[in-house]
């Protein structure tokens, strides 16, 4: 579905396996190991409330059988009456502190599975989230910020309703499934045949619904994250929103998508409205059929009474597990269809970690017929030069030529097609993906701030930073006349994206922070774009007394900001078409001598 911002489609749907039920919960077996001794205890106190269900029929059995009938029955003495109250009133007392022991082994066993449940949903996010951080860019640019949201919080959220309603209530109902079908056995036989005529049904109908249900649920995983996505871009882009007046176009938009969503929930309805009343009507046939059977055999003193009074009450039990089977496999229809899309994540390979060796300077780059695509197209071809320490070079060029490729190979954002990228004459891929970005800093021309305050978004991680050091930062990228005016000076707290700043300032702090790090290359993509001009020419003397000894690279949009590079080339449609510094290249006259008289 085309909306106007965009596509929010399952961008990720392609690469969805249709796993099989068992092989798709062995993935999440490690995250059961770790918590592998509270869901034993929880089994083991699930058993327990299963043998204590399975026991109130038969001790009403006895009480049938061995106390209230025979203390009916005429010729009893008042003596063998009471006897027979005395123990009546006892059975009833232990149905009593049954029912009792029940409710406190029910509320142990919820609290430790719940314990059990968050546990390992604690831990499932961590992965995720530590696997999104370390996926390639490019994944980035095919799945959203509100579908990937979606992964982190309502997928795992599924997740964890699965372990902590499904994990031990299945075991808990297959136990007393097993163990109500052998007291039937050993109850009577005759009687047992008819649950085992009824229970293939039973199994069918399951069978059957599964598939079809499960199939719903993707769609209503894959709905659920597109009405995220849209909402989140929504969010992120209500300004251009409001400005263009675009409102009534991207309601319809949310309309359609959640029209969609709407019918997707009809129709799991649709299949969960039949499928209940078939187990419902399957367990009436069940019990009509023991209380027809039986009953005759009660009347011909073949069976006793308390016996079919019990078999009636293990027969409502039998179908109480199936029910619950059948509710929770409702559940587990959802929770697979989110756990489907967690592994798509988890599957995913990690970026690229680059070789072993680490990189402690960085004396030169140079790209030899270096080219790149990002899909079908090439973007960059052929294209070679080289920059050594302290020398600056500027990348001039039309929109879409290819610029900023260059940046994203040289700090591995996207690893090139063909040529070579050397960093002191060496490949590299040799260095670690790591060592090459801490020698590197880039300032962008929308750069992106945290929520925090601006010393946080300044201060490298984990590298003390002092007062004089920063003040010096503050001074030489011109930031200190901004904080000098807010009211905690560099305490001051930022909201997400830096929304409450104005363009120039967040570009400020973006340059500071560049300093903060004292980087090997410094890489600009045209960082004074949004800065006064007083302030551009600031900026530029302090940025050529941080280039000294340094490698820097300029993405030039304007030809000011090229003019005193060392070295500029000019790139067009993905090539290199003209190099040299700017008096070499206005004596060309050619691509670069044209921009300047048209400027």
């Amino acid at each position: 579905m085309k909306g106007t911002l965009g596509n929010y489609e399952e961008e990720d749907g392609d690469d969805l396996q249709n796993h099989g039920d068992f092989k798709l919960l062995t993935r999440f077996i490690p995250l059961i190991k770790q918590n592998s001794r509270v869901i034993f205890i929880s089994i083991f106190l699930m058993a327990l409330l299963s043998l204590a269900d399975i026991t109130i029929p038969f001790i009403t059995k006895n009480a049938i059988d061995k106390y209230i009938i025979p203390g009916m029955a005429d010729g009893v003495s008042d003596a063998d009456r009471a006897d027979y109250m005395f123990y009546t009133a006892m059975s009833g007392l232990a149905l009593f502190a049954l029912a009792a022991f029940l409710f406190a082994l029910n509320f142990i066993q919820t609290i430790v599975m719940e314990y059990a449940g968050q546990q390992m949903m604690h831990d499932l996010r961590i992965q995720i989230f530590d696997r999104i951080q370390n996926l390639p860019v490019s994944y980035f640019s095919k799945n959203s910020v509100g579908r990937l949201s979606t992964r982190v919080t309502n997928d795992v959220q599924n997740m964890q309703e699965m372990f902590t309603s499904i994990l031990t209530f299945v075991i808990k109902d297959t136990f007393m499934l097993v163990s109500i079908f052998v007291v039937l056995v050993l109850m009577d036989m005759k009687l047992a045949l008819i649950m085992f005529f009824i229970i293939p049904f039973v199994v069918i109908t399951t069978w059957i619904f599964s598939a079809k249900s499960r199939e719903i649920y993707r769609h209503t995983r894959s709905n659920v994250a597109s009405i995220n996505s849209m909402f989140s871009e929504c969010i992120g882009g209500i300004k251009v929103i409001q400005l263009f007046t675009h409102q009534k176009k991207v309601m319809q938009d949310f309309k359609r998508l959640n029209h969609e969503n709407y019918l997707v929930g009809m129709e799991q309805t649709k299949v969960f409205g039949i499928f209940m009343p078939i187990i419902d009507l399957l367990s009436s046939i069940a019990l009509a059929a023991v209380i027809f059977y039986g009953g005759g055999r009660v009347l011909s003193e073949s069976l006793t009474l308390g016996t079919l009074v019990a078999y009636i009450s293990y027969t409502r039990m039998l179908f109480r597990p199936v029910r619950d089977l059948s509710e929770k496999h409702n559940i587990v229809q959802n929770a697979l269809a989110s756990g489907e899309r967690i592994i798509q994540i988890l599957d995913t390979k990690e970026e690229d970690n680059g070789g072993e060796d680490e990189l402690n300077r960085i004396d030169s780059i140079e790209f030899r017929d270096v080219s790149f695509q990002y899909k079908d197209d090439f973007v960059i071809q052929d294209v070679s030069f080289k920059v050594d320490r302290g020398e600056s070079l500027a990348i001039l060029g039309p929109t879409g030529s290819g610029k900023t490729s260059l940046i994203n190979l040289i700090v591995r954002f996207y690893n090139h097609n063909s040529g070579d990228i050397l960093i002191n004459s060496k490949n590299i891929e040799s260095y670690s993906t790591h060592s090459i970005r801490s020698k590197v800093a880039i300032v962008t021309q929308d750069p992106y701030l945290f929520s925090g305050t601006i010393r946080d978004n300044i201060k490298p991680l984990n590298v003390a930073l002092t007062e004089d050091k920063l003040n010096q930062i503050l001074e030489l990228s011109y930031l200190n006349s901004v904080v000098e005016h807010l009211p905690n000076g560099v305490e001051t707290l930022i909201s997400e994206g830096g929304a409450s700043l104005s363009s120039g300032e967040r570009q400020l702090i973006s340059i500071a922070r560049a300093f903060a790090h004292q980087p090997e290359l410094i890489i600009f993509d045209e960082a004074t774009s949004y800065v006064d001009t007083e302030s551009e020419e600031r900026i530029r003397v302090a940025t050529a007394k941080l280039r000294a000894n340094r490698t820097s690279i300029t993405i030039a949009h304007r030809l000011r900001s090229a003019m005193t590079a060392d070295n500029i080339i000019v790139i067009k449609d993905g090539k290199i078409i003209e190099s040299g510094n700017h008096d070499n290249l206005m004596n060309l006259k050619g691509f670069y001598f044209k921009l300047h008289l048209a400027k």
